[in-house]
C-alpha cells in the first residue's frame, strides 16, 4: 500500500526520497503501463503548482498519449512538433520557461504556461517522453531537470 509521505529537506532531498518511493512503488511488477499510471500518480502528488503530469510513448514514428494525470490531453504528437516532438526527435531535456514563446507549441491545456519534457531512453532506443506542464511560467529550473532525468532513468528500469 501506498503511503504519502511528508517530504523534508532541501528539494535535491525531496527529490531523492520521491526517486526511492518510486522503485519500492513498482517493484516485481513487470506491465509497463501499470507502471506509467503509477509513476505519473507519484509525479502529481510530489509536485506542486503543476497542472499536468503523464507520458507519451513512441507508436509508429510519433508520440501517443499514455498514462497521465490532468485534463484530457493530446493524443498523438508528431516527433519534431511542440515541446513533446522537439525533446523526443533531438532525444534531450526540453525545459520551456514561457509555452507562448516557443514554436509550434501544441495548447492542449490553455492553463499551461511552462513545460519540462524529459526523454525516456531505453536501451540506447527513445520509447517515450515524460512531459509535465505548469500554469505559472518558468516553473522549471536546473533541480527539476536534473531529478526528472534520474526519475526516468529510474522508470526505464521497470519498463
Amino acid at each position: 500500500m501506498f503511503n504519502v509521505e511528508i517530504y523534508n529537506g532541501n528539494r535535491e532531498e525531496k527529490y531523492q526520497l520521491v526517486v526511492k518511493q518510486l522503485k519500492a512503488l513498482l517493484e516485481g511488477e513487470k506491465n509497463a503501463i501499470a507502471n506509467l499510471a503509477n509513476a505519473s500518480a507519484l509525479l502529481n502528488q510530489f509536485l506542486d503548482r503543476i497542472n499536468w503530469v503523464g507520458f507519451y510513448l513512441v507508436e509508429d514514428g510519433e508520440l501517443v498519449l499514455g498514462p497521465f494525470q490532468g485534463l484530457p490531453a493530446c493524443v498523438r504528437i508528431p516527433f519534431g512538433r511542440g515541446v513533446c516532438g522537439t525533446a523526443a526527435s533531438k532525444q534531450e531535456t526540453v525545459r520551456v520557461e514561457d509555452v507562448h514563446l516557443f514554436p509550434g507549441h501544441i495548447a492542449c491545456d490553455a492553463a499551461s504556461q511552462s513545460e519540462i519534457v524529459v526523454p525516456i531512453i531505453k536501451n540506447g532506443t527513445l520509447i517515450g517522453v515524460l512531459d509535465i506542464d505548469s500554469p505559472e511560467k518558468n516553473r522549471f529550473d536546473e533541480i527539476d531537470q536534473k531529478y526528472l532525468q534520474i526519475f526516468t532513468e529510474t522508470l526505464v528500469e521497470y519498463l
